[in-house]
């Protein structure tokens, strides 16, 4: 199952030639990705995400430009873009996460993170819980 999360698009995610610039893809990827560990596990019963995931590696793959409130076939739409995203693997320490990016219905980038849960104390990675485990268990595809 796929987590979907609609992100607004803002001014200062342009850059100079009026497309998203391509450091906010990552931005817009992690306000989903931050919608699912938080907003959606605390929906779920599971607060312990909150006390910290480290990205251990991000991979993208950008497909087309975005621009701000202008769809794929250049006609006026909300500054929007929708993010899909699921959990691709889950190992004893960090989690997988894949997304699709669309603008409109046209898939814009393609990406990966691996996610490390930390310690709060030491910032040290640690394992999954067998709680965290059954939600992301949810999102797995």
């Amino acid at each position: 199952m796929r987590f979907v999360h609609e992100c607004a698009l803002r001014w200062s995610d342009l850059d100079a030639y009026g497309h998203v610039n391509n450091a906010r893809f990552l931005t817009l990827l992690e306000e989903a990705r931050v919608a699912l560990f938080f907003l959606g596990a605390r929906k779920a019963g599971l607060t312990s995400f909150e006390d910290g995931i480290v990205i251990v590696r991000h991979e993208i793959d950008y497909l087309r430009p975005v621009t701000y409130g202008t769809g794929p076939d250049g006609t006026p739409r909300p500054p929007e873009v929708r993010v899909e995203l699921w959990v691709e693997e889950v190992r004893p320490s960090r989690v997988t996460v894949a997304y699709e990016l669309f603008d409109a219905d046209t898939l814009a980038c393609r990406a990966r993170s691996v996610c490390a849960p930390v310690n709060p104390t030491t910032m040290a990675p640690r394992r999954l819980t067998d709680a965290e485990r059954a939600f992301l268990a949810d999102w797995t595809a």
